[in-house]
């Protein structure tokens, strides 16, 4: 956390202000809050027994006085009484260095692809939207038919071999033949839709739009991307057209689309969850431009690199962070924070190790060879063998022509499907737990290993393995995700059951290293970095949360975390990795700072969490949790049933209408996964509808709403990132959408709570959350974005929000609870703040 300025003396005139400031101060605050009056020297929490949303309304009422400086959350938690809120808006008690504007919205740029002129992004018209949509259709009904000609003609090719020996060998060549044409496909479309990137404005659903989606589709598509963190992927960067030194290690996941302007300079490491992408969508334009990391960078987990940024040699972004357009972290030195600004901290972990070029060759050679020799005759070649061994089974996947109307058949291929999708979660369940504990064996905490090692490659193999989307979805939020989370090795020994101690989404890099105290609840999205990450090397070091803490959502936990017990870490905060243990208190922000852990709101719910209540409440939710998940395994088999089903009828058809058979089945596959998904969530409101709630965890409504995320499935609409089918889907699931609406990315969990205006960008990552859980509490409300607004890379806006028309939230912001942002407005940081707002260190240079 950063030090706070030492004040000097207050001038006689610098008082007379901040007392006429005091007055309107008190006399807004006890307006928001209903009071007669407020105190000066009254804490806002702690005496008054305010909240967060409470004070935000109040922000927005002083943000609409003239005559008042303007004041952020930032302000009210470093200043907690009106008396010193107001002599740090005027001055008196030692303002803080104002920090620089924010940079003009509208970037200057050499060149432009399509039509890129200057219009209200709510002007465009339907025809142009229209024919993107087709034309991203067709798209996807050419992969169909591709995809069907390379399946049907490979295993025609392959069953046709002469015994067991003969059959290995052509599934090896024909997977090595698919690999390569699924690998180089995307890169070919590269260089011919667009040649070399460059810094370009492209309007949204132009033909240009149209080069830019496909390419970004298809290379985010490829099969190397599963291959990030190796130099195998380093490779496919490369051949992108992205200047990458020697030793350079990427693990994030996230593919930059402009290649070309992505410069990564020697032995610089990215670690996982960093966005890198080289492009933004601004008031439905794509702007693309440089990322330059220089030598010996340091760029850690869960951050945002807008276009334009730079870092120099040797210099390190802390975790939780951002670098805006424009900014550039000098060489050498340190920067964090949302905004990022200078730090103190050291963001490596770990020294460096022996990692030369032959062993990273020797080590994507394997990859291959793994690939080709291994997986490819299991995945295609097995089922050869399979159908062909088992004639039952042959029966069921290759029904002849009269099957598909025989009844036995449908119950032949339930059973079918209910075998191997409920027998594969105890198979699942136990190979977790075997390959979990090898890699505790083989990988000693505390050492230093070099990658691409037999180490590496066990750490690596354990980390993909146990974090299983899909278990944790299952177990996550119910009292079974402590018993699952302790099967696969975390250390949850002194755990006490709360029927929310986590939520669907978490995951380590060792479960081993994992360690929650007692009484300690975590919302959802939590990362624990059990292991640090140099570009030649990496170590597992025990990765602990503190007792009776709560952890909101978003949030990647270091190994050398300094939080102990009874903290509150809000969403998105930057936990810190020096200066003293912080315990008792809650932290906010990234940079982070000190709010109270609790206030009196969060306390209604006290009398039900303890004693004889708690265990009959707890009781009632665990076995509601228990129908939850049963309703989730139920709708999830039901679906692998059906796309069973599809492709069966495929083989079916497949004597009479060869490789066009395949190719409908999987043309259709979107739209009935669309069609089944909507429905189930539609089912799933009509004996829950969302609205706005304020109740303990264990009411009844709360569990209603765990059912909702748990259920309906949610992975299918990446598919419909960048496209105006999702804003189609997005109204069938109940969001109140505008018209032309450009949504690259965004995450609405409650679909029925949020309205978004005509025109709205929605940038990867970004989030819209109607909801906050804190300890025992559950709080919901509708937030509403207006027309033309602009949700930035990673933004995240919380619940009770209203943002005004043409508004932009900048990358990886976080808007909170009960904000007002008025029309035009830029807001920027975590938390976030308007843009021309001082604040402490100068963000912006």
């Amino acid at each position: 956390m950063t030090a706070p300025p030492v004040a000097e003396a207050p001038s006689h005139a610098d008082q007379l202000a901040a007392t006429g400031v005091e007055e309107q101060l008190s006399s807004l605050l006890a307006e928001v809050a209903q009071l007669e009056s407020v105190p000066p020297e009254s804490d806002f929490f702690q005496d008054l027994g305010a909240d967060s949303l409470l004070m935000a309304h109040f922000c927005a009422r002083v943000r609409k006085q003239a005559e008042l400086p303007p004041v952020s959350m930032r302000d009210v938690y470093r200043h907690p009484t009106i008396r010193s809120l107001s002599m740090a808006l005027t001055g008196a008690a030692g303002a803080p260095p104002p920090a620089a504007e924010m940079a003009p919205r509208e970037a200057t740029c050499a060149n432009s692809v399509g039509d890129a002129r200057e219009a209200p992004a709510s002007a465009l018209g339907r025809p142009r939207v229209l024919v993107c949509g087709l034309l991203q259709l067709s798209s996807y009904l050419g992969y169909a038919v591709l995809l069907a000609a390379i399946v049907t003609g490979g295993y025609a090719w392959i069953a046709a071999g002469d015994g067991p020996l003969d059959d290995y060998l052509r599934s090896v060549l024909f997977g090595a033949a698919t690999l390569l044409i699924l690998c180089t496909l995307p890169i070919l479309a590269k260089w011919l839709l667009v040649g070399r990137w460059k810094p370009v404005r492209i309007r949204i659903w132009s033909l240009g739009y149209m080069r830019f989606w496909l390419v970004k589709t298809l290379v985010r598509a490829n099969p190397l991307v599963l291959t990030v963190g190796t130099p195998l992927y380093s490779l496919y960067l490369r051949s992108l057209g992205a200047h990458l030194g020697r030793g350079v290690t990427v693990l994030s996941r996230t593919v930059p689309v402009c290649t070309d302007l992505l410069s990564i300079g020697d032995y610089t490491v990215v670690r996982k969850d960093s966005q890198i992408s080289c492009y933004r969508a601004l008031d439905s334009v794509i702007e693309t431009g440089p990322v330059t990391l220089g030598r010996g960078v340091v760029v850690s987990e869960s951050t945002v690199l807008d276009i334009r940024t730079a870092m120099g040699d040797r210099s390190q972004l802390g975790h939780a962070s951002s670098l805006h357009a424009g900014q550039s972290v000098p060489e050498g030195e340190h920067w964090h924070g949302s905004p990022a600004q200078p730090s103190d901290s050291d963001f490596q972990g770990v020294e460096a190790a022996p990692c030369g070029s032959v062993r990273r060759a020797v080590h994507g050679v394997g990859q291959v060879v793994v690939a080709t020799a291994v997986l490819a005759p299991l995945t295609v070649g097995g089922l050869d063998v399979l159908l062909s061994k088992t004639p039952q089974l042959a029966a069921v996947l290759e029904p002849g022509p009269a099957a598909l109307t025989e009844p036995g058949f449908y119950g032949d291929l339930l059973a079918l499907t209910a075998l191997v999708f409920f027998g594969g979660i105890p198979v699942a369940l136990l190979l977790l737990a075997a390959v979990s504990r090898l890699a505790g064996r083989i990988v000693v905490p505390g050492r230093v290993y070099p990658l691409y090692g037999l180490h590496h490659t066990v750490h690596r193999l354990a980390t993909v393995l146990t974090n299983r989307r899909s278990l944790n979805r299952l177990f996550g939020d119910s009292a079974a995700v402590v018993h699952y989370l302790r099967w696969i090795g975390y250390d949850l020994s002194h755990a006490e059951q709360t029927g929310s101690n986590f939520g669907t989404v978490v995951k380590h890099e060792s479960p081993l290293m994992s360690q929650v105290g007692r009484g300690t609840m975590i919302a959802d999205g939590l990362s624990l970095m059990n292991a640090d990450y140099s570009s030649t090397s990496f170590r597992v070091s025990p990765t602990r949360i503190g007792a009776h803490s709560f952890l909101g959502n978003l949030i990647a936990y270091p190994t050398r975390a300094r939080t102990g017990d009874n903290c509150l870490l809000a969403t998105k905060v930057m936990v810190p990795v020096d200066g003293e243990i912080r315990e008792n208190v809650g932290l906010l922000g990234s940079p982070s700072f000190e709010i109270p852990r609790s206030v009196l709101r969060d306390r209604s719910f006290d009398e039900v969490r303890t004693g004889d209540e708690l265990a009959r409440r707890l009781a009632a939710k665990s076995r509601h949790n228990a129908a939850t998940m049963a309703w989730y395994l139920l709708t999830t088999w039901l679906y692998f049933f059906l796309l069973t089903l599809l492709f069966a009828g495929a083989a079916d058809l497949y004597a009479q209408a060869g490789m066009w058979a395949f190719a409908l089945a999987n043309a259709v596959l979107l739209p009935c996964t669309i069609a089944y998904y909507v429905l189930v969530e539609r089912i799933v409101t009509l004996f829950g509808p969302l609205g706005p709630l304020f109740c303990s965890i264990y009411d009844v409504r709360f569990w209603k709403r765990e059912r909702y995320w748990k259920v309906p499935a949610e992975a299918y609409l990446r598919v419909l990132n960048g496209t105006p089918f999702k804003s189609a889907v997005w109204r069938l699931l109940g969001v109140r959408v505008g018209k032309g609406v450009f949504d690259d990315g965004c995450s609405l969990p409650e679909r029925s709570m949020v309205t978004i205006g005509d025109g709205c960008t929605l940038n990867a990552g970004s989030v819209v959350q109607c909801h906050s859980q804190e300890d025992g509490a559950f709080k919901s409300e509708p937030s509403t974005l207006g027309p033309d607004t602009t949700l930035g890379v990673g933004a995240f806006v919380h619940y009770g929000v209203e943002i005004g028309a043409r508004a932009h939230l900048e990358p990886d912001s976080f808007l909170m609870k009960g904000e007002t942002v008025p029309d035009d407005a830029q807001w920027v940081g975590n938390p976030a703040r308007p843009a021309s707002h001082s604040d402490e260190g100068g963000a912006f240079r």
